[in-house]
């Protein structure tokens, strides 16, 4: 694909609107950088949640193990304490 290939998109008239407030509020220099920042922030957003998605995974595989050795080194956390 070229580096600045046309593209044309059709958009309903209400995502028009839409496009047209973005722009306004953005200060955006086209309807076509509004499309540029939203798609950038898309993308973003979408793989912050596959990050987090990862995380997550990782940490209920470990969760189990974890908790365990907490629960062996539990009785130390007193250790050393007057009572």
């Amino acid at each position: 694909m070229k580096s600045n290939a046309k593209s044309s998109i059709t958009l309903p008239y209400e995502e028009l609107v839409l496009v047209e407030q973005l722009k306004a509020r953005l200060h955006a220099k086209s309807n076509v950088d509004v499309i540029r920042q939203s798609l950038r922030l898309m993308k973003e957003t979408t793989d912050r949640k596959q990050l987090r998605d990862a995380y997550r995974q990782a940490s209920l595989a470990t969760r189990a193990q974890l908790l365990k050795e907490i629960g062996e080194l539990d009785h130390l956390a007193g250790e050393g304490f007057d009572e």
